[in-house]
């Protein structure tokens, strides 16, 4: 059974060994064991409340509980410039008209931006290449989403995500080359292994405050400016679905996009739903395709656990599950639980029952309980 859950301080191996294969471009888990553990011990601080809620690092792995394997993980960075100063680039347009020449001239430029500071981040999606495909990917980029709507006064109204800009096989990006290369005296990766790293200080130090005129670059790096990586491009499209769009943001460095949304907007917030547990007994169908199987969270904030079902096992008041999912998860029948479709278009019977309708009732010989509870809110 593959479920969601904290990342946990026995899991950086299996997180060492994923960044091994994913190559060079990997921002925010470069293969460096210390700076893993570092990632892994905040997270562990985060869910447990040992840090302030605006500096945490919600990271998530996906374990396959029958291998004991950690396969994915995925994340929510709680606020970005904070204590390190943000940086992307903003495309925007700069016009220069001479009424008696007869001349107007609009020339696209980058302009040094820190408008993404105190926003949200959903970051550090990676996933084990023998376990791509059957909707893995999906529940591990949207289970954040999940979290986020649970917890929401945790986390801005609006999140983002930098997405993989456009690299070759070496690792060599055309915009660095002709623009990054020219005020700072390393290769992309070394610059993209200390931003990574946290050390973004030399980047207002170095880099240009003017504008950059885009004229200026040569064809290869316009052509990549606010395109993606070519692995990075099913992971763009999910996002999509989800509601997030271009805001004219990206990359310093490889100018990949930056991708925003409203909470609020994200169409598994729109669609969640909550349900009650009624574990059973009766066989549950488990292989049927991510169109008919849905997410579903124990809503818990230092415990939280997601795996999928069948849509079929979603009532209008509760969610069936077998002993296993109910343990697993966590949950006991009576338990309120969050569900949302795992993927855009599936089989789902609807918006009914959002959080506040009823959701705490207790009917006669059910104690219904939600567990989610923190010290938090």
């Amino acid at each position: 059974m593959l479920v969601i859950r904290p990342l946990q301080q026995g899991d950086l191996d299996d997180l060492y060994a994923m960044a091994l294969n994913a190559g060079k471009g990997l921002t925010t888990l470069p293969a460096d064991r210390d700076l893993l553990q570092r990632k892994i011990d905040l997270a562990q601080d985060t869910f447990n409340q040992r840090c302030e809620p605006e500096a945490g690092l919600y990271l998530f792995a996906l374990e396959d509980t029958e291998v004991g394997r950690t396969v994915g993980i995925s994340g929510i960075q709680a606020r970005v410039g904070l204590d390190e100063v943000f940086y992307n680039y903003r495309l925007s347009l700069t016009v220069n008209a001479s009424r008696e020449l007869g001349v107007h001239v609009r020339t696209p430029t980058l302009q040094l931006s820190n408008d993404m500071t105190d926003t949200s981040e959903i970051c550090s999606l990676l996933l084990a290449s023998d376990y791509k495909g059957g909707g893995n990917g999906l529940l591990l980029s949207r289970c954040r989403f999940m979290y986020l709507d649970e917890f929401r006064k945790h986390f801005s109204d609006k999140v983002f995500a930098e997405m993989r800009g456009v690299s070759d096989a070496q690792g060599r990006s055309p915009l660095w080359d002709a623009l990054g290369s020219k005020f700072f005296d390393m290769e992309f990766g070394e610059a993209d292994r200390l931003s990574g790293l946290g050390n973004k200080s030399f980047i207002a130090e170095l880099m240009p405050k003017y504008p950059i005129y885009l004229s200026m670059l040569p064809e290869s790096a316009r052509a990549v400016i606010g395109q993606v990586h070519e692995n990075t491009r099913p992971a763009l499209r999910m996002l999509q679905a989800e509601g997030f769009n271009f805001n004219g943001l990206v990359d310093i460095f490889d100018g990949g996009p930056v991708v925003e949304a409203f909470v609020h907007n994200i169409r598994t917030v729109r669609e969640s739903v909550t349900r009650y547990v009624l574990v059973t007994q009766k066989p549950v169908p488990l292989e049927v395709p991510p169109a008919e199987r849905v997410m579903v969270s124990n809503r818990s904030f230092q415990d939280f656990r997601v795996t999928t079902l069948p849509t079929p096992c979603v009532g209008t008041e509760t969610v069936r599950m077998s002993p296993a999912v109910a343990e697993v998860l966590g949950v006991e029948s009576g338990d309120s639980v969050r569900v949302a479709p795992l993927k855009e278009g599936g089989r789902w019977p609807g918006p009914a029952g959002r959080d506040g309708e009823q959701e705490h009732e207790t009917r006669p010989g059910r104690v219904r309980r939600h567990r989610s509870h923190s010290s938090w809110g």
